[in-house]
């Protein structure tokens, strides 16, 4: 059980900025793509790149000694210094002004937006909100706002079998692919995502107690955003997502959307046909 968590005191780093910046690649490009199930193609200077790929340029690089029993860096530094050792990404929101194109150098500049306090069933949590701005020399490419969530370490129990659930009503438009180890390795690497929840099932089983490796909360709403992009023939102007269950590795998952008045609602989906990421895009 963590202590008493200062609000007070992480609630110093709001406002806090950092700057990185990267070279978007040609070989960035097709690993990213074959990962996200695109045509992989030539791609050569000023070609568009997928539109999340901003989430796999300029990511912390640590020493191995910085690194945390779960892969992430020991916190402190830029994101505050949360007492909580669970950390997921919670959701978020994108707004798409030019895609990223191979050759651009692209600069994000970072800030952090807000620290609040919530009580879930598990026990306290802290969301920490960041803002970004990616711009290449053309300007502003992409606003974002990340969401997220740090919790405590339950103890793992054995996993119930899971209720049958109910037959959800069929999408206007659905893609399926199968939950494969070799996937979520391959976005952890192009993301230097050294989070042992998505890789090492000995740690997420053990430890975590979580039936099997997780999928990327990042790589599901990349899957929204592209599949929203090729049903509309362009990026939604805005994106806002939010995971609702765990995706785990083994089983087929889906990608579905449902036109609406106001653009589009999209999710992914797991063997059992429950949503685990929800996404809304207008344009």
């Amino acid at each position: 059980m963590t202590g008493k968590i200062d609000l007070d005191h992480l609630r110093q780093w709001i406002g806090r900025t950092e700057e990185a910046s990267d070279i978007v690649t040609a070989q960035l490009v097709k690993g990213l793509r074959a990962t996200l199930f695109m045509e992989i193609g030539a791609p050569k200077p000023g070609d568009a790149a997928p539109f999340t790929v901003h989430w796999c340029l300029a990511q912390p690089v640590y020493p191995m000694s910085q690194l945390g029993p779960d892969g992430h860096p020991t916190r402190g530094g830029f994101l505050p210094p949360v007492p909580l050792p669970r950390r997921m990404w919670a959701g978020g929101e994108l707004e798409f002004f030019e895609p990223l194109r191979v050759g651009d150098e692209a600069v994000r500049t970072s800030r952090i937006a807000d620290v609040t306090m919530k009580t879930g069933s598990t026990g306290p949590l802290c969301f920490v909100s960041v803002e970004h701005v990616i711009a290449t020399p053309r300007g502003t490419a992409i606003r974002e706002r990340q969401d997220i969530v740090y919790r405590e370490m339950t103890t793992p129990q054995p996993q119930a079998a899971a209720k049958p659930a109910a037959a959800p009503p069929p999408a206007q438009h659905s893609v399926s692919h199968m939950a494969d180890p070799v996937l979520l390795f391959r976005y952890s690497a192009l993301t230097f995502n050294g989070h042992r929840i998505h890789y090492d099932r000995d740690y997420v089983t053990k430890v975590e107690g979580y039936p099997g490796l997780i999928f990327h909360g990042p790589m599901q709403a990349a899957f929204l955003v592209e599949f929203a992009a090729k049903l509309r023939g362009t990026a939604p102007k805005r994106f806002g997502y939010r995971g609702v269950l765990p995706l785990f590795e083994g089983s087929e998952f889906s990608i579905n959307a449902d036109e609406t008045e106001a653009g589009m609602e999209l999710w992914t989906a797991n063997a059992a046909g429950q949503p685990t990421m929800k996404g809304s895009a207008v344009w």
